[in-house]
């Protein structure tokens, strides 16, 4: 009863590639708003939490991960440092696990004396023609 008028329906038009845009766009433009709403930013904020680990030195006052704040007394290799909570109360830290730098210390001298010297001209006729750039 019902067939008989589903055959004489006429067939619709193929959706072809408009109907498949008009399906796909919504997407895309989901994903679009993604990556500028949160992935770029997060990106952006690990970045500079690296490139703050990375220069991280002793002197410098930090807050770990778990809200004590400290002293940095010692750099000890790429991934851990050492940690003065209070006098005499040093603690060895990830560096991973630092949130902020408080304050920046002043560099040591070994370290002001290495910088130093490497600004320094050397070799025969380094003092007259300046020496390496870096």
């Amino acid at each position: 009863m019902f067939i008989s008028k589903a055959y004489a329906q006429a067939a619709g038009a193929g959706g072809g590639m408009d109907g498949l845009l008009a399906n796909i766009a919504p997407l895309i433009l989901i994903f679009v708003v993604f990556y500028f709403l949160l992935i770029r930013p997060q990106q952006r904020r690990a970045r500079e939490h690296r490139e703050m680990l990375a220069s991280v030195r002793r002197g410098d006052q930090v807050v770990t991960g778990g809200g004590f704040l400290g002293k940095v007394t010692k750099v000890l290799n790429d991934a851990e440092i050492e940690i003065e909570l209070a006098e005499g109360v040093r603690v060895r830290a990830l560096k991973g696990t630092l949130q902020n730098i408080v304050s920046r210390g002043e560099p040591a001298a070994k370290e002001a004396a290495n910088k130093e010297a490497a600004e320094k001209p050397t070799g025969l006729l380094g003092g007259l023609f300046g020496g390496r750039k870096k």
